[in-house]
């Protein structure tokens, strides 16, 4: 059977649910601001994923405009019954305002993967981080944790509750119950319910989402409980294995294959050597579960042919690969930042690649536009890059700790207050650009690098470069540095100052975030939002 490096999905893909109809697998991940939300994967064999279209990219689907950095969409749950595929969803309008959190949760349905996805159903806002249960007598149960403001600390996530849900009425109806309030770990969070062999199982995101994150485990033959702790809690996690490359291991969700082997998919994080920033974001690993005594255990290499009870109480720190299912016909790969190595080369024909995402709604095909010129894209100046509200950004997710990007702009602005380029961010208030603008003190333009660190806002000096002719824009990151470079012929670059620090772009730099580094293209117009910067190419390196 092949040997798959972790994570299957690097970069920004946290709060992982996995889920399996008939030979296809399928990842639903959260993605807070960015848009569209809620991003999908596909396989067939648990090892080559293939990003599908985002579900959540109408208006009528979703709306983030305004909404704070890491807000929106948090934990989606992806399930299949009665021939639909269901999908939960936070859209979250407020988090770090003690002592209130605003968690909204919508389910919409679809016959496909594919679309088209119904109106939203509002369900609730007592917690966030809700899931869908089919049960095998075709009732359906959602479960959330609850967020109770009148406590301080982990005692805020007071637990996990259950109600059903009617499809007929489109409601949630019946009595609430909270079925289980999570270990001494605390901070539980990220429920999912599974049937099996008799046993109703909860599984359940605790310790936060940093180092001593974690994923538990309780059972009842009762749906509404009460439900025993596994004997070996915590089922996952890298706390107390400092060494690990897999650091952060928690907010789980499991599916079986056609033979009945069980694979977990799990939340983690891979620091920059040296430091414990995550630049990458929260990312998507998966281990193989075995059973014993009707409990889920850690599958380790060491133990591949079965577990005992005496080596299972130790070992349920994740390793950095997996054996795959006996019918996956992949190689053997050595790491996971191999499957990114290379070139892609993004070009802008009849639509844009779903890798790249923009920020908190809708994307209007005026202010990213494939129709005002062939094969190029253009972008509508929109809001400055410290606004929650009309940003104009087109990037994609940070995948390896090394990398180059390029982009190709052509751009003659006429006011400084009208600049476009290239970014390198993480969110509004710790980002990097640089930017082209109008040099208001003689002929050309102006190359200027702005900086925003933890908030504050630095500029460097400017370059002046031809009023004409497209500027060729670059980054360069190797793990802990990066820069950005400006070519006007695409052969002899200038490397512009200062350094940046890989580091700030990190969940971990500057206060609490969920998110991840991504590069891509901006256009800023803080005049009337009308002037256009055009990008003929783009360009990621890993």
């Amino acid at each position: 059977m092949p040997r798959v490096s972790n994570p299957v999905l690097p970069g920004f893909h946290p709060d992982p649910s996995i889920l399996r109809v008939g030979n296809d697998y399928y990842i639903a991940n959260s993605t807070f601001e960015w848009y569209p939300g809620v991003e999908l994967h596909h396989s067939t064999d648990l090892v080559s994923w293939t990003r599908l279209r985002s579900p959540l990219d109408t208006k009528r689907l979703l709306d983030m405009d305004g909404c704070k950095a890491s807000c929106g969409i948090w934990a989606p749950c992806l399930t299949w019954a009665d021939g639909l595929f269901w999908l939960i969803y936070t859209n979250v309008r407020s988090w770090n305002n003690v002592p209130w959190k605003d968690t909204p949760n919508y389910l919409v349905t679809a016959p496909s993967i594919e679309g088209p996805w119904s109106d939203p159903v509002y369900l609730n806002s007592s917690g966030f981080d809700p899931s869908l249960f089919h049960d095998d007598d075709g009732r359906k149960w959602l479960v959330n944790m609850e967020w109770d403001h009148r406590m301080t600390g982990s005692k805020q996530f007071s637990g996990i509750l259950l109600q059903e849900y009617s499809h007929a009425k489109k409601s949630l109806v019946g009595p609430v119950t909270k079925i289980y309030k999570g270990t001494e770990r605390g901070l539980v969070e990220g429920p999912h319910l599974y049937k099996r062999n008799g046993w109703y199982y909860v599984f359940a995101a605790e310790g936060g989402t940093w180092y001593d994150h974690a994923e538990t485990v309780g059972r009842s033959r009762s749906l509404t409980g009460p439900y025993e702790y596994h004997p070996h809690n915590p089922l996952i996690t890298s706390y107390g294995h400092p060494s690990n490359l897999i650091q952060k291991a928690g907010h789980a969700s499991i599916c079986d294959t056609p033979d009945r082997r069980t694979y977990m998919a799990f939340l983690c994080g891979r620091p920059l050597p040296g430091t414990d920033k995550c630049v990458l974001g929260r990312e998507t690993s998966i281990v193989e579960l075995q059973w014993l005594d009707d409990w889920p255990y850690i599958k380790h290499s060491e133990n591949s042919g079965g577990i005992t009870l005496s080596d299972s109480c130790v070992k349920n720190w994740p390793e950095p690969f997996f054996d795959a299912p006996d019918s996956s016909d992949v190689p053997v790969t050595d790491s996971a930042e191999s499957r990114e190595v290379g070139t892609i080369v993004y070009r802008f024909d009849k639509e844009i690649h779903p890798d790249f995402k923009n920020l908190r709604t809708e994307r209007d095909p005026d202010i990213y536009s494939l129709q005002r010129r062939p094969r190029v894209l253009s972008l509508r100046g929109g809001c400055s890059p410290v606004s929650t509200f009309g940003q104009t950004v087109l990037a994609r997710r940070q995948t390896e700790f090394s990398f180059d990007a390029e982009t190709c702009l052509h751009f003659k602005p006429d006011n400084i207050q009208r600049l476009a380029g290239l970014l390198w961010r993480y969110d509004e208030s710790c980002q990097y650009l640089l930017g082209i603008s109008h040099n208001d003190s003689g002929e050309g333009r102006t190359a200027t690098v702005l900086s925003f660190v933890d908030g504050a806002f630095t500029r460097s000096n400017e370059m002046i470069i031809p009023s004409d002719g497209p500027v060729y824009l670059g980054l360069t990151v190797r793990e802990h540095v990066g820069y950005f470079r400006l070519s006007l012929d695409n052969t002899v670059w200038h490397r512009m100052h200062p350094d940046l620090r890989a580091e700030v772009l990190s969940d971990e730099y500057g206060g609490l975030g969920f998110t991840g580094a991504f590069v891509g293209m901006f256009c800023v117009d803080t005049i009337n939002y009308s002037t256009y910067a055009e990008f003929s190419s783009f360009t990621y390196s890993g």
